[in-house]
């Protein structure tokens, strides 16, 4: 009888012991520091999705997951490739079961400075952005909440979900913010432009960057010491207006002379604004040499197309962009050789560092 009453006050005690470490267990995630180039300016990130290591590796695995998709043959990362500068090389991105989209793939990277997303500006923030495609039956086309019981049948997304958010009742909300945390990583700032930009502006160079210095060739680096004067000249290329800074990017939208009447009418669709009509949001160039074809409807195949349309082929509408001063005789008319200076130095944006950066990959 001792002996069974001893056994019971032992099963007792381990429970309660048990009781107590289960109640002491705290739930904490691992600070993410981002790697923000000395150049750049700091990233704004919200208070309600600080940035955090298991979030971010939760979010790369989630955009490379296919089960996010109808028919499970689409990710975020079939529209937005690595190598091709996280951009789409098709004029436009195909859908589950082969449906086409109407506008370009725009790159992703970078996108922690930005302040509006898609080319229309439907979205304010990386996380509503994430909302978009998957229900959108023009990409992935699958109601949220089947894409959610779809990860809550996998263990691998219950126990990583519970790392990175401390729950397994997971939901939308914390699929969006998980992707957005992945998404701010997506620096690119290691390029031959972020080395000229700095050296240029008396910036100390790392290490790394004095080594992508010494390994320009001087005929290279003059012609993009030369292309970088035309693309910030205003009486030359005139580019800046758009494009500038450590960035290579200005928040805004813009109807840059493709048309005289608008198939597309852009940011009109969003805010009924008759001013808006024609106008995209500019992108990045940041390893704009590897995202063709260009706009949003994917019209220009080559940078030479690019440079030419601003040089000679500017088309003037009711809505087009005052900033366009050129516009009223057809572009900035720079000559053939000031036009190949502006490519090379369009191609010093590339990163290739960016490009083949493992932590972006796919991790599976």
């Amino acid at each position: 009888m001792r002996k069974i009453r001893y056994i019971y006050i032992l099963l007792v005690a381990i429970s309660l012991l048990a009781s107590c470490r289960k109640d002491k267990l705290v739930y904490q995630v691992t600070p993410y520091n981002l790697n923000i180039p000395s150049h750049f300016p700091q990233m704004q990130i919200p208070e309600d999705n600080p940035m955090t290591v298991e979030g971010v590796e939760l979010g790369r695995h989630l955009f490379y997951e296919k089960q996010l998709s109808r028919d499970n043959t689409i990710s975020c990362a079939s529209c937005h490739i690595q190598a091709h500068g996280f951009a789409d090389p098709s004029k436009f991105s195909v859908g589950v079961g082969g449906v086409v989209g109407r506008r370009q793939s725009m790159a992703i990277v970078n996108l922690g400075w930005q302040t509006s997303f898609f080319w229309d500006g439907r979205s304010g923030s990386l996380e509503d952005q994430v909302f978009h495609p998957i229900p959108d039956p023009t990409e992935m086309d699958l109601p949220w909440d089947a894409a959610v019981n779809r990860l809550k049948a996998i263990e691998k997304y219950n126990n990583m979900f519970l790392k990175a958010f401390g729950t397994q009742d997971y939901d939308s909300t914390h699929v969006s913010k998980a992707i957005a945390q992945f998404m701010r990583t997506m620096i690119s700032g290691k390029s031959k432009y972020d080395v000229m930009f700095k050296f240029r502006n008396n910036l100390p160079l790392t290490a790394e960057e004095e080594a992508i210095r010494q390994s320009i060739p001087t005929s290279e680096w003059a012609a993009i010491d030369a292309g970088f004067d035309i693309f910030f000249s205003l009486t030359s290329g005139d580019c800046l207006h758009c494009h500038d800074g450590a960035l290579m990017h200005v928040n805004m939208f813009s109807n840059n002379g493709l048309d005289m009447t608008f198939e597309d009418e852009g940011r009109y669709e969003v805010t009924g604004n008759p001013n808006h009509k024609g106008h995209f949001k500019v992108p990045t160039l940041r390893n704009i040499a590897q995202t063709a074809p260009y706009m949003h409807n994917g019209r220009f195949q080559t940078l030479d197309e690019v440079i030419n349309h601003y040089a000679f082929g500017v088309v003037v509408s009711p809505t087009i962009d005052p900033m366009m001063e050129f516009a009223h005789q057809g572009g900035n008319n720079l000559d053939a050789q000031e036009r190949s200076l502006l490519k090379i130095f369009l191609e010093s944006l590339t990163d290739e560092s960016f490009l083949k950066n493992p932590a972006f990959s796919d991790p599976n």
